[in-house]
């Protein structure tokens, strides 16, 4: 999940099922069957292809206009563009249990992966391995690190900037990068910053080296890797070369000049550039032709969301673009689907979100995505439910059903969708969860599902979806404190690693809890295990969690009321959580990975590996 890296208007979407009909130009051709956008279908998140650059234009500026002011777009409220459409519902597929991820296949040692949401789809971390290597960016440069001789092997510095996400495959590394350029003001127009997305392609079958690179407008969103084959999303804005207030220059006459410099933008203004090295050569341009450029019924304008496939063992291409006109935040995949889901939180100002005023509920458009097959993502479905994401845990799919829990305006809503055609359609809703409350942490396993809501104390609940049309809440547990993240410990059990709190809802500190969850119609804390003042980043970013259940290993970086961080190390048992220890590095620890009998943690500073057993340092190696 990456809830945070959403600003001005945009979308994040990514995962085994994509988003949006648009093409690209630049080096890869279309594909032979271009991703199809029907005008079938009823929902106000439909997706609808623009059939040539002089309509793009044209709606892309009317839907703006309402929001230009006299700082530029800053102001005024959401046009709803609706093309005929009416509300609908949204999507589905196959899913699968999440399940904790080894890699027994590479040649290597047995080892721990990335903390993933589901199974067999990868996501980007700041750390990978395949237990021969292993490769991090958690400083910003590429290091290659040999598990047997524990040695750096190989050092990059990254172009386009530091280096926020990493993935692997075999011997090749895909890291992404996001990077502000300021362009000098021009005449009476104030300095601006552009964002770019750099993809770096890298060859690890030797010393590292860069293949190829691709800069592309806008900021860098998330990706999802299925095999070999990745997806990247982007989110850029306009350039749209306004003008600030000034003593000449009156609130009211920047805001009509602004509105002039609206109607005479070319469609180059609104639409993704990018840079491509390859092999000694250079190309730029436009990212994406107008044929393949959709927009959902409601849109503000203000953004441009562009998915790029990117086949790890190839040469880097322009990514064969696909681009919607929307905002967005939350990205869920599977193996053959990705979700895209849209909030509307990320839309300029409160009076742009979206709201089914009769019910006064914010509402989540959500769009599936078939990234079965190569080439771009093909839009199958699409459908609105009410209320707002936690994060990408909050959707769920499976035995055909997309499982959605969101957090309206005065309670929590389960709801279970269904694919109709390209339409995804309610089917079941268990609603009145944790009344004046909002959802902490959710995670579904096959036909059950767990809520957490918080706003004094912790009610878990239990929630039977084995009927999809009629799921219900079958056990409650209360207790102080909430999970923020719950994670599988096997056998009947749930780990939660959240706060705890007094019964007035102010927290004291991090806190791991164990749930006996056998019998769903009587959820049970059996452990408990606090850190007072402390704070763990895996309460925003479940990448930082490790469970090894081979020897019920849990590790979480943990920083303490006294302002140090370290590992914290614990080992999980029928009883309960028992300390071990923790490693400490001079900088904030991030990830740790199991390799072999060894604990690898990683930070900015270096990598520290220890003995799993006893804590003995085997190594040391400072970034």
């Amino acid at each position: 999940m990456k809830r945070g890296w959403l600003g001005l208007g945009v979308f994040g979407v990514f995962g085994a099922a994509l988003i949006v009909a648009v093409g690209g130009s630049g080096l890869n051709p279309p594909s032979a069957e271009p991703p199809v956008v029907t005008e079938q279908g009823v929902g106000t998140a439909k997706l609808v292809a623009f059939d040539s650059c002089d309509t793009a234009l044209a709606k892309l500026r009317e839907a703006a206009r309402p929001l230009v002011g006299p700082y530029g777009l800053d102001g005024g409220s959401a046009m709803t563009i609706t093309d005929g459409a009416e509300r609908g519902v949204a999507a589905s597929g196959t899913a699968k249990v999440a399940a904790p991820q080894v890699a027994p296949d590479i040649p290597g040692q047995d080892h721990s992966a990335t903390n993933n949401h589901e199974a067999g789809v990868d996501e980007p971390d700041l750390v990978k391995t395949d237990g021969r290597r292993v490769v991090t960016v958690a400083d910003g440069r590429l290091r290659v690190i040999d598990v047997a001789t524990r040695a750096i092997t190989s050092t990059l510095d990254l172009p386009g900037g530091e280096a926020t996400d990493l993935l692997l495959d075999g011997d090749r590394a895909l890291t992404m990068t996001s990077a502000s350029m300021v362009e000098k003001p021009v005449m009476d127009r104030p300095e601006s910053a552009i964002d770019r997305s750099n993809l770096t392609l890298i060859d690890l079958s030797g010393p590292a080296k860069v293949v190829g690179t691709l800069a592309v407008d806008g900021q860098y969103v998330d990706a999802r890797q299925v095999g070999g084959r990745a997806r990247i999303v982007v989110r850029s804005a306009p350039r749209l070369g306004f003008v600030y207030p000034q003593d000449s220059r009156s609130p009211e006459k920047a805001k009509s000049e602004n509105l002039a410099v609206l109607d005479n933008s070319p469609i180059d203004d609104w639409l993704p550039r990018y840079t491509l090295e390859n092999g000694g050569t250079r190309q730029d341009g436009r990212l994406v032709d107008c044929s393949r450029v959709s927009h959902p019924a409601v849109y503000s304008g203000t953004s441009m969301l562009t998915v790029l496939t990117i086949e790890m063992a190839g040469a880097l291409g322009t990514g064969d673009p696909v681009s919607i006109a929307a905002d967005g935040n939350t990205v869920y995949g599977t193996e053959s689907s990705l979700y895209i889901a849209d909030d509307h939180q990320l839309t300029m100002g409160p009076a742009n979100r979206r709201f089914d005023t009769e019910k006064s509920q914010p509402q989540t458009d959500i769009h599936q995505f078939d990234i079965s097959r190569a080439g771009p993502p093909r839009h199958v479905a699409s459908g609105t439910v009410d209320g707002s994401l936690l994060n990408q845990y909050s959707l769920s799919e499976h035995a055909g059903h997309l499982r959605v829990a969101t957090t309206m305006a005065t309670e929590s809503a389960v709801t279970v969708l269904a694919r109709k055609g390209n339409e995804l359609t309610q089917v079941g809703q268990l609603a009145g969860l944790g009344k004046t409350e909002r959802i902490y942490a959710v995670r579904f396993f096959g036909p059950v599902g767990y809520v957490v809501t918080f706003r004094q104390t912790d009610p878990l609940y239990t929630v039977d979806l084995s009927d999809p049309a009629k799921p219900r809440a079958v056990g409650e547990l209360k207790i102080t404190g909430y999970s923020a993240y719950l994670h599988s410990g096997g056998d009947g059990k749930l780990i939660g690693v959240g706060q705890e709190a007094d019964q007035r809802g102010r927290t004291s500190g991090a806190q791991l809890s164990l749930f006996d969850v056998r019998d769903p119609a009587s959820p049970r804390r059996t452990a408990h295990y606090e850190v007072t003042g402390g704070h763990s980043e895996v309460e925003q970013d479940p990448h930082a969690f490790l469970f090894w259940p081979q020897t019920g290993l849990l590790v979480l970086p943990m920083r303490n009321s006294g302002g140090t961080s370290d590992a914290l190390m614990l080992r999980l048992s029928d009883s309960g959580f028992t300390a071990i220890g923790s490693v400490g590095h001079p900088a904030d620890v991030r990830r740790s990975l199991v390799i072999g009998d060894n604990l690898w943690t990683v930070s900015s500073s270096g990598v520290m590996v220890n003995e799993t057993t006893g804590l003995r340092q085997l190594a040391w190696l400072p970034f």
